[in-house]
């Protein structure tokens, strides 16, 4: 009856640390995966500055019910064209590089988005 019991033990402590392991994981990809979300409403992004790591994406939303926008960076690191973003819809922009860009809007030349890349 004793090794029964060892063994189911050593099953549940299994079991546990398997769920420790697959949890952990869990958290280490969402701590990687961050999501970075700049809103165009009222003819400017919200908001207007970031932060972000060498090899993340921000995501576009254009919040506008009824205007049309068309995100762009032009630089020496890195050229970006979204083409027309109709309202509601979504553009992912992915820095490869380090460095400091501006976001513009071709529709709207004030609307302007600084990212920080590290």
């Amino acid at each position: 009856m004793l090794p029964k019991l060892q063994l189911l033990k050593a099953q549940i402590c299994a079991a546990f640390v398997a769920g420790a392991m697959v949890s952990m994981a869990g958290a280490l990809w969402a701590a990687a995966s961050q999501e970075y979300l700049v809103s165009q409403a009222g003819r400017k992004f919200t908001p207007g500055e970031l932060v972000i790591n060498r090899a993340e994406t921000i995501q576009i939303l254009n919040d506008d019910g009824d205007l049309l926008h068309h995100v762009f960076i032009e630089s020496r690191q890195m050229n970006f064209d979204s083409g027309d973003q109709t309202p509601g819809s979504r553009t992912p922009i992915t820095f490869p590089i380090a460095g400091d860009f501006t976001v513009l809007c071709a529709i709207h030349p004030k609307m302007k988005l600084f990212v920080h890349v590290r």
